[in-house]
């Protein structure tokens, strides 16, 4: 029961970011040329959600709340906050902060995961590396279409 709870948060930050697709504003952005394909996109999260969701239960299961979790929550607010902030808002600078904290967030949950669990902690490893990318892709976007 506990890992379909942590599921269905994982499956509510990802409806929050899916309200706010790319779009035409999107579009007309310059970006990059290693731009991954919008297609790509969908398919990595889906791969992260259930990793980040396994992750919280494992952690869960091992030692309850405390601060490894704590991370795990925050984490997913940053996450959701993202879309909202860059196709929502349309603010790539606020965007960015957002992903930082993020990237920040991620990292103390591995840290403080690995303890209790080295599994919860390596789950998270390719969600740190996607991160990384989509954080620099962020700043790029920014840079090339700042006036």
């Amino acid at each position: 029961m506990a890992f379909i709870i942590f599921l269905a948060l994982v499956l509510a930050a990802a409806a929050i970011g899916s309200v706010y697709k790319p779009g035409r504003w999107y579009a007309s952005l310059k970006k990059p040329q290693w731009t991954p394909p919008n297609w790509a996109f969908p398919v990595a999260w889906s791969a992260l959600y259930l990793f980040m969701a396994v992750a919280g239960w494992l952690i869960w299961r091992s030692e309850g709340s405390g601060p490894a979790i704590a991370a795990w929550a925050l984490q997913l607010i940053f996450n959701g906050a993202w879309s909202w902030l860059f196709f929502g808002l349309r603010q790539m600078t606020i965007a960015l902060v957002d992903i930082v904290c993020l990237w920040l967030t991620i990292a103390t949950f591995i840290f403080l995961a690995w303890p209790a669990s080295p599994l919860a902690a390596i789950l998270f490893v390719p969600y740190l590396l996607w991160v990384s990318f989509a954080a620099f892709l962020n700043l790029r976007i920014r840079q090339l279409n700042s006036l």
